[in-house]
């Protein structure tokens, strides 16, 4: 493992309607936080857990320069377009990653207000941050960069974090490819960490929620029922959400009007078409 990168910091699903992605997760059982407005353009939504989260990110017709491949993602329809690394010091992250050959970007910092729960004393809050973001092509199937929070206890607030489906973080990230073996290489380089095969693939271990990578038969076979999305491979196709109890996520998804679908091993699913383009497993 790399002495400056720690897993997974949060999944970025990009969306083009983000009331309706909002409504969505809602429905799915999860608290969603307020809308943010980053200063470099981009509004989101996050779903919060205990050390990780989900952002639905909507960019606008102009984007900055720093997210215009969300906006070139788009062109494809919403789904699961990035992943943040969890990182205690970007310019140390940045000079790991360019001896590592992914030619990473300077360091970028912006910031969004947090407004407070309503009734609550104290004013809004600035989150802050700086991120690294790798080359484009060097991470088949996601767009990356390493993202250290300036201000955490801005960004994670209990009242964000107990949600009724009973998720409390990411369990496994599930990317699929025509040639697993070449879409593994380049995260086991990064993480730092030897790709080791599962049933359905391979698996590198991130220091936190790994990353499968599968074809999309050997994906579609674990997940048999649950609707993929449908883009040029490789791409980025379910999450997993660690919960509590499955059957109080079974509910809760009931309740959503989410039909879940139920899968051998006792977790519960929800597919791309409701997903906003990615499978949300919970288990």
């Amino acid at each position: 493992m790399r002495r400056h990168i720690h897993g997974i910091d949060h999944a970025v699903i990009a969306v083009s309607d983000l009331d309706a992605a909002r409504d969505a997760f809602a429905r799915m059982g999860f608290v969603v936080t307020p809308r943010g407005h980053h200063t470099l353009g981009s509004q989101n939504h996050c779903v919060m857990f205990g050390d990780d989260y989900l952002e639905l990110l909507s960019v606008p017709p102009v984007p900055h320069p720093w997210a215009r491949p969300f906006s070139e993602f788009l062109a494809a329809g919403d789904g699961l377009a990035a992943l943040a690394l969890r990182t205690d010091g970007a310019r140390e992250a940045y000079t790991e990653l360019l001896w590592a050959g992914f030619e990473p970007a300077d360091p970028v910092e912006f910031s969004r207000p947090v407004p407070s729960p309503a009734g609550a004393p104290e004013a809004a809050r600035e989150a802050r941050f700086r991120i690294v973001q790798l080359a484009s092509g060097r991470t088949p199937g996601a767009r990356v960069f390493a993202c250290e929070h300036l201000t955490r206890d801005a960004v994670w607030r209990p009242e964000y974090c107990a949600h009724p489906n009973g998720a409390v973080g990411l369990a496994a990230v599930a990317l699929v490819a025509s040639d697993v073996a070449a879409a593994a290489r380049p995260y086991a380089r990064l993480f730092d960490s030897p790709a080791r095969a599962i049933a359905e693939g391979l698996l590198v271990e991130t220091g936190s929620a790994p990353l499968a990578i599968a074809t999309a038969e050997s994906l579609a076979r674990r997940l048999r029922g649950v609707r993929l999305n449908a883009r040029p491979m490789p791409w980025l196709a379910a999450l997993f959400i660690r919960v509590a109890d499955r059957e109080a996520a079974a509910d809760a998804l009931a309740t959503g009007g989410m039909a879940p679908v139920a899968l051998p091993d006792g977790s519960v699913a929800v597919g791309a078409d409701r997903g906003h383009g990615v499978a949300v497993v919970f288990g």
